[in-house]
């Protein structure tokens, strides 16, 4: 199958693609030496058409493509879609809508917290996907055949998985569940990081206010320098060199170039001397300031609570076919256990009716959990 190179041919191909209800969605890229993820291929298809386009060729604007991915009246459909996603919000800070991601609609569907696509292939199209290509080097022309064949299957099968979750969704009533998912999905708060919260990527690895306050200012140095350079983060300073700072706090070059972890001759150069700047402005921080690291804070509750409240989700999610991940994380019942009025999903909407009260309830003794017939059942007491 040929590939879309021109602005022309694409116009024509997204007109053709409009004029249906929903379009399967997939793309190839790579960051392994950038900050932004690379477009290297995009896939769609209709339930009539299937198109690949070049975004690497040199005659071609992705305008038209744009304009469909905005189109209110066409569904976009992806499978586990947040890296396609933030390359379209990178692009032209372009967030599809409305869009429909078969991950997640499976999880609503009780397949599992991450099935892969591969399975739902198997599972409701009876296909077998051929994965050989998958980590091959996508910006290389001309693309192999194996490669063409790999991208069109990952958007053709996807037609009938699509049509199948959706089917399941709207028979069980669900279609309200799985909306709630898609507006965090498709929030550009989701893809918009700023600098000041890039330490919370680290943020279980430290426990003094001090080391919090210099992970928070050299974590947001990091993320400025890697988008400026385009180049990922730990090109700029690996993970474990930033916690090894924060830690230690080195507030000369000798000490900088004392740590294990930076390269030799590191600390004399220009970012040696950034990330000096960025360690007095963490020891020059209020400690009041400071947001709070959850992670490593002192928690107020019995762990025993939330191991009941493990069972009682497990056994809610057995009983409704729904993964326990799209109702509530261990962080989340950690929070449930430590406070009735805890902002978490699944104290609210319907996550709230199908488990929230119930934990409640059994977290203050009015629900009790038992074993009956090799299977746990709560009653009320």
């Amino acid at each position: 199958m040929p590939l879309i190179t021109t602005t022309s041919a694409l116009a024509e191909a997204c007109d053709r693609l409009a004029r249906h209800p929903f379009v399967t969605v997939d793309t190839e890229f790579m960051r392994e030496s950038t900050y932004f993820p690379k477009l290297c291929l995009i896939q769609i298809a209709s339930p009539d058409d299937v198109y690949m386009v070049d975004p690497l060729a040199e005659s071609i604007d992705l305008a038209p493509f744009l304009v469909l991915m905005r189109n209110p009246q066409v569904v976009k459909v992806f499978h586990s879609g947040r890296q396609d996603l933030e390359i379209l919000w990178h692009m032209d800070q372009c967030i599809p809508e409305p869009v429909f991601d078969t991950q997640v609609a499976a999880m609503v569907c009780g397949y599992g917290d991450s099935v892969s696509y591969e399975q739902l292939a198997h599972d409701l199209a009876k296909a077998k996907i051929d994965k050989s290509s998958r980590f091959t080097d996508w910006s290389r022309r001309p693309l192999s055949e194996a490669q063409l064949v790999y991208a069109k299957s990952d958007v053709t099968h996807l037609r009938d998985v699509y049509q199948a979750l959706a089917g399941k969704i709207g028979e069980t009533g669900r279609t309200h569940w799985l909306e709630d998912e898609m507006k965090i999905l498709t929030s550009p708060s989701t893809y918009d990081l700023k600098p000041g919260d890039a330490w919370m990527r680290l943020r279980g690895r430290v426990r003094k206010p001090k080391e919090l306050a210099i992970l928070i200012e050299l974590a947001a140095w990091r993320e400025v320098e890697a988008r400026g350079r385009d180049v990922p983060r730990s090109r700029v300073l690996k993970d474990d060199a930033v916690i090894d700072v924060a830690t230690s706090a080195p507030r000369s070059v000798e000490a900088l170039g004392q740590l294990r972890s930076i390269p030799s001759g590191f600390e004399r150069s220009r970012a040696g001397a950034d990330i000096l700047a960025a360690v007095e402005r963490g020891i020059a921080r209020d400690a009041k300031t400071l947001p709070v690291n959850e992670r490593n804070g002192r928690k107020n509750f019995n762990p025993a609570t939330v191991e009941l409240l493990k069972v009682l989700l497990k056994m809610t999610c057995e009983a409704e076919g729904v993964a326990a991940k799209i109702i509530a994380s261990v962080d989340d019942l950690e929070a449930i256990a430590e406070n009735d009025e805890a902002d978490v999903p699944a104290l609210s909407g319907w996550r709230r009716d199908l488990f929230g009260d119930r934990a409640l309830a059994l977290k203050h003794g009015k629900l009790a959990l038992a074993m009956r017939g090799g299977k746990v059942v709560a009653f009320p007491v």
